[in-house]
């Protein structure tokens, strides 16, 4: 018998009066009759306080990972709330200046940025390009021969820290994809020929040690790791990058932002750091401000075994637990305090055996077909990394706040399956 953990869902779920539940003051269940299932719903109160309490926790310059979620509301809220934003590829560069966000505000990441990437962050503006490695230089040195354009840099290095997490989202340990490494002398290397070209303008350093990191020494680790070489170099800025790990299942705690920015604020004025220290959250700011919200289609009760449970979305909507074994909670939207004592397995709608949504789900035991049932924590890396898996059509993503809710990015239709195919 276990109720859901409340402090899963966004800030301002509540149990309405007829016991059951509210988020941003609408009905979960009058949001999926009026815009259906699968759907997200995120609290934007949450989304705006997340950002405030970063930018409170890092100050100017911290930045939005825009790979956690993105949509231009998204992008908007973000900068309205005093956020820069990182971006990782032209896609997401285009989305965050449709949205208007100035491109000064702009970071722009990637490991393997190609020409026209480098050209088009170049040609807007974006405040600062994260450089990844020494082909990017050469290709940054080709487009200033032909436009003069010196854009303000930051180099990445990769610390040596290896962060207790997915081997897939550990990304500051020595072999990596992504920076230069300080260990073998590739980041003296880098920044040496930065410094000498004239194509580009080395405003500081930038290293990120992973994803779902939960323990705040790894961070000071990687502080310590870099501050010696770093002190050394008078530059103006330092980026910490993301990483900061969030709670999905019950038993699990993670430091607030507020927590990690103070950590790491320690951990920089203990190795002697006077730049200026900044941050990328993304995961932090977006996981917990968001529900999904499927219907029960089909209940399979296999005696002796297990019971499957499944629902109109799957590993199209939420990847995570198919590609990192990422554990989540559920629970039925009608009854969100009610007991949980029975055990099954919510699996999607694809053709795939390991379509699994929550392996070890815990339901109230009176759960049936036609029953909306819910993950909480899946605003980070649901909607950004779905797909059309089975020609299934993206959902909705709603934003509610004071009883009033905005779609922010309608459900795809069968049409939209067939834009870019040119037959």
């Amino acid at each position: 018998m276990s109720a859901l953990p409340w402090g899963l869902l966004p800030d301002s779920a509540e149990v309405g009066p007829d016991g059951d539940l509210v988020v941003g003051g609408c009905r979960v269940a009058d949001l999926a009759a009026r815009f259906g299932t699968p759907l997200f719903v995120y609290d934007e109160e949450h989304l705006r306080a997340r950002c405030r309490e970063a930018r409170a926790a890092f100050g100017e310059g911290v930045a939005y990972a825009t790979k956690a979620f993105l949509c231009r509301a998204m992008a908007r809220i973000a900068h309205e709330e005093g956020l820069h934003l990182d971006v990782a590829t032209s896609g997401e560069l285009h989305v965050a200046l449709a949205a208007g966000v100035p491109a000064d505000r702009l970071v722009f990441h990637g490991n393997n940025k190609s020409a026209l990437e480098l050209s088009a962050a170049r040609a807007a503006g974006v405040g600062r390009i994260v450089v990844d490695s020494f082909d990017e230089l050469d290709r940054i040195e080709v487009l200033h021969e032909a436009d003069g354009v010196v854009p303000r840099v930051l180099l990445r290095v990769t610390p040596g820290v290896e962060a207790h997490t997915h081997e897939f989202i550990r990304t500051g340990q020595d072999d990596s994809k992504f920076g230069f490494t300080l260990s073998t002398g590739a980041a003296r290397q880098a920044l040496e020929r930065a410094r000498a070209s004239a194509a580009v303008d080395v405003r500081g350093i930038h290293f990120h040690i992973g994803s779902q990191v939960f323990v705040a020494d790894f961070f000071h680790d990687a502080v310590a790791a870099v501050a010696g070489w770093f002190n050394g170099l008078d530059l103006p800025e330092l980026s910490v990058g993301g990483g900061a790990g969030v709670a999905y299942v019950e038993g699990e705690s993670a430091p607030t932002i507020t927590e990690w920015g103070a950590a790491v604020r320690q951990a920089c004025t203990e190795a002697g750091i006077t730049a200026r220290v900044t941050a990328e959250p993304g995961r932090a700011i977006v996981a917990a401000a968001a529900i999904t919200v499927y219907t029960v289609g089909t209940i399979k009760d296999l005696p002796g075994i297990r019971t499957y449970v499944a629902v109109d979305g799957g590993m199209s909507d939420n990847p995570r637990p198919v590609l990192y074994g990422s554990g989540y909670e559920t629970f039925a939207v009608g009854r969100p305090e009610a007991d949980r004592p029975r055990r099954v397995t919510v699996v999607g709608k694809h053709c795939e055996s390991g379509d699994l949504l929550v392996r070890d789900a815990r339901v109230p035991a009176d759960l049936g077909v036609g029953d909306l049932l819910a993950t909480p924590v899946t605003g980070a890396y649901g909607h950004s990394m779905g797909s059309n898996y089975n020609k299934v059509l993206r959902p909705a993503v709603v934003f509610v706040r004071d009883g009033e809710a905005r779609l922010v990015v309608r459900r795809e239709t069968p049409d939209d399956l067939l834009a870019t195919d040119v037959g």
